[in-house]
Order: structure tokens, then sequence, then C-alpha cells
């Protein structure tokens, strides 16, 4: 039975609120997370005014992709050493340039660049951001804390890409760009004033973060992330020709689609979280093999409206149900040197997104848009063999 003390200390805690500061991280993961996901709803304008092809327009996202896949490990190699607020200062910086240089870009190639220059804040913005914030807590909130700055990802989808979206449609896709810029900038500002400097314990050496990475188990895990998102990219990048073409709604509608599906993705990370403290490596076997059924099923579902709008519930649900299960397994595999794990984790899964994209064009130029919801399936397939193969080898070394 608790004593008179020790009651009062747990209704404290319950009663502790996150600190403040943390916002300010929170809004530079909702910037990012809006303008990765923002170009989808735009692809059309964005093709039309530089008279390129939609799977050209395509490779805006991929190029992003790739630049987060490429830029976080890099980045957080060469800032080994730099202090985390002065790290974040500068990639924020860095996300403010590549943003206003996209609005302005007045080429497809030099938006292609501006979209990579952006990239390559968001992997280590994210892996050094949610490391501050467990220093910002006390110990038995710093999951929470972790948790509160990635949700500005998910919010993202949810506010942040309709409104750009409607931004984007009415005033220009430039204009939605504008946006995120400035939004960068009074993140920035939040981070400059509120964000305290943390002093640093002993951090793992490079060579430590590494090997951590290179470990085989983190690896294949990390490939069947890459995978799971190559699913998601391969269709989520040409959604809005997707429903126009195919399910046939106009493009006002988009952007209440894309709400909806904003909705069903925060649902899926928190019954992921959820999964994964369950039984993990068995709930991402499920999670992947129902992911690919309800793509398939999109092939059929896709030419009725109704059914195309809760066809994609289900899918928002199910494709992000496996990321929190991913990013909880590499980093208990590598708890003696996170950092890099953490921002590989972002590498890979864009890499997987790069992927995706490319592959979507591909089909879209030999077989059409309905080609792209059974590509799609096939990768997420690809990812539940995967799983399979960690897991009889967790099996066989007696992990599980």
């Amino acid at each position: 039975m608790l004593n008179s003390q020790s009651l009062a200390g747990v209704q404290s805690q319950r009663k502790e609120k996150m600190p403040a500061s943390l916002m300010w991280l929170t809004m530079g993961a909702f910037a990012i997370g809006m303008t990765e996901f923002l170009v989808m709803g735009l692809l059309p304008n964005v093709a039309s005014d530089l008279n390129v092809t939609i799977p050209q327009a395509g490779q805006i996202i991929t190029s992003y992709a790739l630049g987060v896949a490429i830029g976080a490990p890099l980045l957080t190699i060469m800032t080994h050493s730099v202090a985390k607020k002065r790290l974040l200062l500068l990639l924020i910086l860095i996300f403010i340039l590549g943003n206003a240089f996209s609005m302005l870009a007045p080429t497809y190639p030099l938006l292609i660049f501006a979209r990579i220059v952006t990239a390559l804040a968001h992997g280590t913005f994210l892996g050094a951001g949610t490391l501050i914030a467990t220093h910002l807590v006390p110990p038995h909130r710093k999951g929470s804390a972790v948790a509160l700055v990635l949700a500005g990802l998910t919010i993202a989808n949810i506010v942040g890409v309709p409104f750009g979206t409607f931004i984007g449609q009415e005033f220009g896709w430039r204009a939605s760009f504008g946006v995120i810029t400035v939004l960068g900038i009074v993140s920035l500002a939040g981070i400059w004033k509120y964000i305290p400097i943390i002093s640093e314990s002993h951090n793992a050496s490079v060579l430590q973060e590494i090997k951590a990475v290179v470990k085989p188990q983190v690896l294949l895990m990390l490939i069947a992330g890459l995978f799971g998102c190559a699913s998601l990219f391969a269709l989520f990048t040409y959604i809005s020709p997707v429903l126009q073409e195919i399910s046939g709604f106009k493009e006002q509608n988009v952007t209440w689609i894309l709400v909806i599906f904003g909705i069903s993705v925060t649902i899926g990370n928190l019954i992921g979280g959820k999964l994964a403290d369950w039984k993990l490596l068995p709930a991402l076997m499920v999670n992947f093999a129902f992911l690919s059924i309800v793509l398939a099923a999109l092939s059929v579902t896709l030419y009725n409206p109704i059914l195309a709008i809760a066809t994609l519930f289900i899918w928002g649900i199910a494709a992000f149900s496996i990321m929190p299960g991913i990013q909880l397994r590499t980093m208990t595999l590598a708890s003696e040197a996170p950092m890099l794990v953490a921002t590989s984790n972002h590498s890979f899964l864009n890499m997987g997104n790069a992927l995706g994209a490319y592959i979507g064009g591909v089909v879209i130029t030999h077989s059409g848009l309905i080609g792209l919801p059974w590509l799609a399936a096939g990768l997420a397939l690809i990812g539940f063999l995967l799983v399979i193969v960690i897991l009889l080898a967790d099996k066989k070394t007696g992990r599980i």
C-alpha cells in the first residue's frame, strides 16, 4: 500500500506538466513534416507550372527523401561534437533557406536542388531534438517527451498538409513553401530563446555509433522499415492524381481527404505503440501482412468514392502502425549508442520513400495510375517476409 508521502509523490508526477520549451521542438518537427508531405497534394499544380509530367514532379519527393537518407547519417557524424542546441539552430537555418529557395526556384532542376538542401536538416533535427527533449524532463517522462516532439510529424498530416494544400491550390504552390518558411523562422526564434543549453555527459564515440548501426539485427529491421515506407510512398506520392482521375474527386476535395488520412495515421501511430509494447515482432509481422492485403484491395475500391475513402483510412492506420515498432526495435538493439541509429532510422525510411516514389513513377509510365496499389502491396509483402526472417533469427538465437 502507498503511504501518504508516496501517494503525494504519485499525484505530483501525474500533475507535472511538460515544459513549455518542448513546444518549439514540436513546432520544428511540424514544419519538417509539412514540407515533406505537402508536395503530394500539389503535384498537378507543380507539374503544370514547371511544364513537367506527373512522374517527373514526383521526383521532387524522391529528391527530398534521398536528401534525408544521405544527409542524416553524414550530418550526424560530421556534427558529432557540436553542442545539441547549436546544432538545432544550424539545422533549422538550413531548413529555412531550403524552403525559401523552393518558393523562389524558377525551374524544375533548381527546385530539385532546393528540396535536397532542405532535406539535409530532416533526420538530424529529429534525432537531436528528441535527445534534447529527454534532458528537459525527469527520467519517468522521457518517453512522453520524445512522443510529444515526434507528434509534430503526425499533426502536420492532420493540419499542416491540408492547410498547405489549400493555400497552394488557392494562391499557387509557391505560397505553401512561403508558409513553411515562416514556420521555420518562428521555430528558430523559439528554439534560440527557450531551449536551454544542455550540459552533456560523455557521448559514445563515432566508431561506437557506426558499429551499432551495422549490427545485422539492426540493419535487417532498418531494411524492413525501408520497404514499409516504399510501400507507403509508391502510392501516397501520387495520391492527388489517383483520387482525381480514378475515384473522380475534384481537386478541392483532396484537401479534406488528406485530413481524414492524417487522422488515420495518427491513430495508427498510437496503435503501433501499444502493439510494440505488447508483442513487437509478431505484431509487426501481422501488420505488414494486413497492410499488403489492404493495398491490394485498393485496386478495386478506388473506383468507388465511398469505398476509396474508407480503404484509405484503414490504409493510413495499417501503414503508420509499423513505425513505432521499428523505432523501438532498433533503439533497443543499439541502446549503448543510439544517436546514429535514431537518425539512420529516418535515413532508411526516407530511402524507402525515394524508392517507392521512383518505382511508382515507372509504374505510372508503363501501367497507369491503377498499377500503384499492386506495387505498394508487393513492397509491403517484402517487408512481411523480412520480419519473418527476423523473427526466426531471434528464435534461433534465443532472443525470444
